[in-house]
């Protein structure tokens, strides 16, 4: 019965994925703030779906800490559900990825013009400029940046080693910075089928201090994610 139900779910996912793919690329060149509110409704769907037949729900905490208008979101990752998440909370999200996932049919054609940030995570420097452009461009813009300072999907529990990249967009980037914790690994697995039934919490903190020097806002960063 599990196994049916996550069955269940994935089909809402890819299925409503696909169909509002499509339905986004026939005006993607004309209306690109509609693929964002195209990806928001996905997002909604699924969660929906993850409660009903995962039996998942999401509770955030800290939402009156963002502030309106153009923000960076340095978000904890564990989880593919992050994603659902972030699309659903902030009113204009705009995620930094890496390149690959441009080779997505339909899904990966529609990141770039959606607003999305693509970022060379092998490009060393010139990756580190293209992030800040684009993160620049982006708060001008009036977009909620979200930016995954981990580079990559942690179990619940695991600690990384932060990428350099946040600081340099804290420091450059004219916007409020505000860390994100999540534990929402403990019910979604990074790269698991499987769902466990339960609650996952997303905790937004008010702005960093501008003016931080690299080691002390990754610091910052750690202490919100693992702790002291």
């Amino acid at each position: 019965m599990r196994f049916l139900r996550h069955t269940a779910f994935q089909a809402v996912m890819i299925g409503s994925g696909t169909v509002l793919s499509l339905w986004a690329a026939c005006f993607a060149q004309f209306r690109p703030d509609g693929i964002v509110r195209s990806a928001q409704l996905w997002a909604r769907i699924c969660l929906w779906a993850l409660r009903v037949f995962c039996g998942i729900t999401v509770k955030a905490e800290g939402l009156e800490n963002l502030p309106e208008g153009g923000a960076i979101i340095a978000a904890q990752h564990q989880s593919a559900l992050d994603i659902l998440i972030w699309l659903t909370l902030v009113p204009r999200p705009a995620f930094a990825f890496k390149r690959e996932l441009r080779r997505i049919p339909v899904f990966g054609w529609l990141l770039e013009p959606a607003g999305m940030i693509p970022v060379n995570r092998g490009g060393g420097r010139a990756a580190l400029r293209e992030l800040v452009t684009g993160a620049r461009h982006a708060v001008e813009a009036g977009h909620q940046v979200i930016i995954f300072p981990e580079g990559t999907r942690l179990a619940h529990g695991a600690r990384g080693e932060l990428r350099h990249g946040i600081a340099a967009v804290a420091q450059t980037v004219p916007a409020p910075l505000l860390p994100a914790a999540t534990d929402s690994g403990k019910c979604w697995g990074r790269n698991s089928f499987s769902k466990t039934a339960g609650t996952v919490h997303i905790w937004l903190k008010p702005a960093l201090p501008h003016g931080l020097k690299r080691e002390e806002l990754l610091r910052e960063l750690e202490t919100t994610y693992y702790g002291a």
